[in-house]
């Protein structure tokens, strides 16, 4: 959207408003039923466009898409040769490589959605936030535990709505565990197992040695961002970046977001006061291949302590006596397992087909009433909050406590050649056991980037 034609929307707008007091007509008269004015939608920039990029602009194209921001051309190209015919919207839409051009030539952008890599959701986010725009930031939210920190502290300081990108939060099956868990289907809750058949890209890697040329349509300067200046390569973009060090948050970045957020949400466990790790060999600059990551929350209330245990590369717990033979643990990807004083739950990655086991626990249970309200969907869910003025679901300050506790345990897994179970002080932020695991709270950016 150009400058005039925002002074002109403007005009618009106030001309609208000063007939409204003299005349009111129903808009579902001047549009039909379902009908929404232009008036009335969104102009959401885009930053990130191509992979999960390209379905969160989908999800959110009942707006006005005014533009899209990406470090590649050849991005940009590829969602408009696949989306561009079915979102005509798309082709009109302003084009950009630098985020921060954009935000100040686009005058007129409401929100923005961050689908890049995990290396930039903060320095992206913490710029729009300062311009009062809405902001949707896939998950995870943050690269370190810093960022996550600082932009809680900047959503609650600017009051602009935010929400992370963990569609399975808004899933029906989400809200059952919820229900189920407070209605003492399985009792006080005491141990969680969560396992995912991740990474599916390259991790315990050492640094390419080959040095193929910048692809033309690529600024790699930008692409690195805040991270030191490496040479480019394939082994980073546009895929395999979420498993080195400089660029991703591995696995339980990935994935803890989808398998750790329910039993965060459900039994309510805040910040944990311990973790520790175990790994195949940890390497210089990436993630490694395999890794169990262990939880200690503390009682909250009448609450009991909880141990969640997460593992990775395709490990998992033992198979519980109760699971009837023949029967798979969680889904294809992986699972979560609640075990209680009085029963056990098990369901997919994403909140999926929750079930009390065995099967003849879940036919018995007189299931509760529903009392969470349900969600149009994570993107609609973030868009209606911002149009009604009423807190999302998975908003900063709730975004940033789950993306702590998950980076907690790459802290661990950096740290775990000390064999020391890490003891956490969520208050100062701080490792207070291990001096030297505080360096990996955050990672220093590059002369030029600042939060």
């Amino acid at each position: 959207m150009s400058e005039q034609d925002n002074i002109s929307r403007r005009k618009f707008l106030g001309a609208t408003a000063a007939a409204a007091a003299f005349t009111i007509v129903p808009r579902h008269v001047l549009g039909g039923p379902g009908y929404t004015a232009p008036s009335d939608k969104l102009n959401i920039a885009c930053v990130g466009v191509n992979g999960k990029g390209q379905s969160d602009i989908q999800s959110v194209s009942t707006e006005n898409i005014v533009a899209l921001c990406d470090v590649d051309d050849d991005r940009i190209a590829k969602t408009l040769r696949e989306d561009g015919v079915k979102t005509p919207q798309l082709l009109k839409a302003a084009k950009y490589r630098d985020f921060r051009v954009m935000l100040e030539k686009e005058k007129g952008i409401d929100a923005i959605t961050v689908s890049t890599p995990d290396h930039a959701h903060a320095i992206i986010a913490m710029t729009a936030m300062k311009m009062g725009k809405h902001v949707f930031v896939q998950k995870p939210l943050t690269h370190t535990i810093h960022e996550a920190r600082a932009l809680a502290k900047a959503a609650r300081e600017t009051g602009v709505v935010t929400q992370m990108g963990n569609q399975g939060h808004a899933s029906e099956g989400a809200r059952l565990i919820n229900e189920w868990i407070a209605d003492g289907a399985i009792g006080d809750v005491t141990e969680v197992h969560a396992w995912t058949n991740r990474p599916v890209w390259p991790q315990g890697t050492d640094r390419p040695e080959t040095l193929p040329s910048v692809p033309p349509t690529l600024d790699w300067n930008l692409w690195l961002g805040p991270m030191p200046w490496r040479p480019y390569h394939p082994a980073y973009h546009p895929f395999s970046w979420r498993g080195w060090l400089d660029f991703g948050t591995g696995t339980i970045g990935d994935m803890g977001a989808h398998l750790v957020d329910q039993p965060f949400w459900a039994l309510d466990l805040g910040a944990p006061s311990s973790v520790e790790a175990s790994s195949t060999e940890l390497k210089k600059e990436t993630y490694p291949s395999s890794s169990i990551v262990r939880y200690q929350f503390p009682a909250r209330g009448k609450k009991p302590p909880v141990r969640l245990t997460w593992y990775d590369s395709g490990l998992r717990p033992s198979r519980p006596e109760e699971l009837e033979p023949g029967r798979r643990m969680g889904d294809g990807d992986g699972g979560v397992m609640y075990c209680g004083t009085k029963g056990k739950l098990m369901h997919g990655t994403y909140a999926d087909s929750p079930r009390l086991i065995p099967e003849t626990r879940m036919q018995e249970y007189k299931r509760p009433a529903k009392t969470i309200p349900r969600s149009p969907g994570i993107h609609q869910e973030w868009i209606e909050a911002i149009k009604s003025g009423k807190k999302s679901t998975t908003d900063f300050s709730y975004a940033s406590a789950l993306t702590e506790m998950m980076l907690l345990g790459n802290v661990a897994l950096r740290a775990g050649k000390e064999n020391v179970i890490l003891q956490w002080d969520s208050a100062a932020m701080r490792i207070t056991n291990l001096e030297s695991a505080n360096e990996y709270l955050h990672m220093p950016y590059r002369e030029g980037w600042s939060l």
